[in-house]
């Protein structure tokens, strides 16, 4: 898994939000970008909320580049108090297509400062 996302990585579709204290890795998450969809993998925290405030800055620019979907993959408790829903398949796989037909925001994310 390692090998496979950092070449993920390289290519620019694996990304990383990560949330820093006084210089140092105190939470964040990861995951895979492909069109208007991002594939959240997972998250982590040594700080308590750190990895939800990686969240919620991911969230907001995804939603200022007209991403269509997030996949939490799993509707754990964490996620659903962020608004994640679930959904039926098909419904996943219609907003999936749509997303997939926008363009590829690949390589090094810098995200706005609003």
């Amino acid at each position: 898994m390692l090998e496979a996302y950092t070449r993920l990585h390289e290519l620019g579709y694996a990304h990383s939000v990560e949330t820093w204290q006084e210089g140092e890795l105190v939470g964040g998450l990861y995951g895979v970008a492909l069109g208007g969809s991002f594939f959240a993998e997972s998250m982590f925290t040594l700080v308590p909320d750190a990895s939800k405030v990686a969240l919620v800055f991911l969230v907001r620019q995804l939603l200022a580049w007209g991403f269509r979907i997030i996949d939490c993959q799993q509707a754990s408790p964490h996620v659903m108090s962020f608004g994640a829903e679930e959904i039926p398949r098909r419904n996943f796989l219609n907003h999936l297509g749509a997303a997939l037909t926008l363009p590829e925001r690949r390589g090094r994310w810098q995200f706005d400062h609003s």
